[in-house]
């Protein structure tokens, strides 16, 4: 059943799964090296370590041989950037911003709870990325600290007319932040045909030495999946990516995986997901095991209770950090992005995931999952989940509770 507050799904898309941060900076590093005319990249942390002096670098030889730049980070994540890594980008042209500084109160006004969390990256209109997985090494946590093994994390890689939602809305986003003040008069559709025109000559004037492996930027966009790009923010689209869970959970015959690192889902999500179970449909969610913060780890234990009893199976995984936001529903549906299952990115954050309805996708997607389940994942049993200690129940209800007044402080229910 159609839902009319959901775009439609369009075909002739080729979608590569890319996962961990060193795929991901691989395929995302050959193809601004190969941009010729704009490259676009959001992102929540952009973290200098070795992995993100390859990106950066990477920007500043594209934008030194003419390529138009624009970066954005977060003001949480990415509170600023080191002087050399600045003046480099100056000195290039990059054009660069930090999205909502904290400024000296920081968190304390809720406000500023509302970040740019989502990461899309587009290069020439020809090409875009889109997942959970932030410039930052996966071996390392935002305090340079080794992990004990890579973060499990995910991206995808699309060629097709998804690209250009993505070049809309990422220019859209850099205008805002120049304070234009009536974006409704910017006509994205000249912008998108000056861009494929000035691509277009910049292929023609350059020696196009990347075609001898047909895997350069400029890609056949003739694959088979029907793959559509779903955004949450404040303005027109609050609920799209809760909606599309939903919906697809709804209508779930055989199985549901989900893998999120922040989860803690509003009462309609948990519903769907219960019902879903409860009607024969076997659930599976993986979830984080590992202490990170207090909210997100005892929070979320709270409603663990109610899922279970519905016949719900949860995995806690515990090599390293999880930090996917991704699901499989019926080997043919997937959704891979950044948005996580909890209140600050379904109601408060600038989120985007791409959802691919293609069966080669989602089986290689949902073997992975699989497998992290099965030799990763800790099973979280009814009976000793029942009987944990009053100290950690305690610390569940305050972490709920204090998650309950986050939300009330910016006027949300949940």
């Amino acid at each position: 059943m159609k839902d009319k507050y959901l775009p439609s799904l369009r075909a002739a898309h080729h979608v590569q799964l890319l996962q961990g941060g060193q795929a991901f900076f691989s395929e995302l590093v050959r193809d601004i090296e190969r941009s010729v005319h704009e490259v676009r990249l959001e992102t929540y942390i952009f973290h200098f370590d070795p992995s993100g002096e390859r990106v950066a670098q990477a920007l500043v030889q594209a934008a030194r041989r003419g390529v138009a730049v624009y970066l954005v980070m977060d003001g949480v994540g990415t509170p600023s950037v080191p002087k050399d890594w600045a003046g480099r980008f100056d000195e290039a042209g990059v054009q660069w911003r930090i999205f909502l500084p904290l400024g000296n109160l920081g968190l304390f006004i809720p406000s500023r709870w509302r970040r740019l969390h989502r990461k899309l990256c587009v290069i020439d209109g020809q090409v875009a990325f889109c997942g959970g997985i932030n410039v930052l090494d996966d071996w390392f946590d935002h305090h340079d600290a080794r992990l004990p093994a890579p973060r499990l994390d995910f991206a995808v890689r699309v060629t097709g007319p998804l690209v250009r939602s993505v070049h809309e809305v990422t220019a859209q986003f850099w205008w805002r932040l120049q304070a234009i003040r009536d974006v409704k008069n910017i006509d994205l559709a000249a912008s998108w045909r000056d861009l494929e025109q000035a691509v277009r000559l910049a292929l023609q004037a350059r020696d196009d030495s990347a075609k001898s492996d047909g895997n350069g930027a400029v890609l056949a966009t003739n694959g088979s999946a029907r793959a559509v790009l779903l955004l949450r923010d404040n303005l027109r689209h609050r609920s799209r990516i809760e909606r599309a869970y939903r919906k697809a959970i709804g209508e779930a015959h055989e199985e549901i995986i989900i893998a999120n690192a922040y989860f803690l889902p509003g009462r309609k999500l948990r519903q769907a997901l219960t019902h879903a179970a409860q009607r024969g449909v076997r659930v599976r969610l993986l979830l984080q095991g590992r202490y990170e913060y207090f909210l997100q780890y005892h929070a979320v234990r709270v409603v663990y209770g109610v899922l279970l009893r519905a016949g719900v199976e949860i995995y806690e995984y515990e090599p390293s950090f999880l930090h996917a936001k991704v699901a499989v529903i019926d080997r043919r549906w997937a959704t891979v992005g950044s948005s996580n299952l909890d209140p600050l990115s379904l109601l408060l954050a600038r989120e985007a995931n791409v959802v691919v309805v293609d069966e080669r996708f989602a089986q290689e997607l949902r073997t992975r999952l699989v497998q992290a389940m099965e030799h990763d994942g800790r099973r979280v049993e009814p009976a000793s989940y029942a009987h944990r200690p009053w100290q950690q129940r305690l610390l569940d209800r305050i972490a709920f509770g204090l998650t309950r007044v986050m939300i009330f402080l910016n006027g949300k229910r949940y």
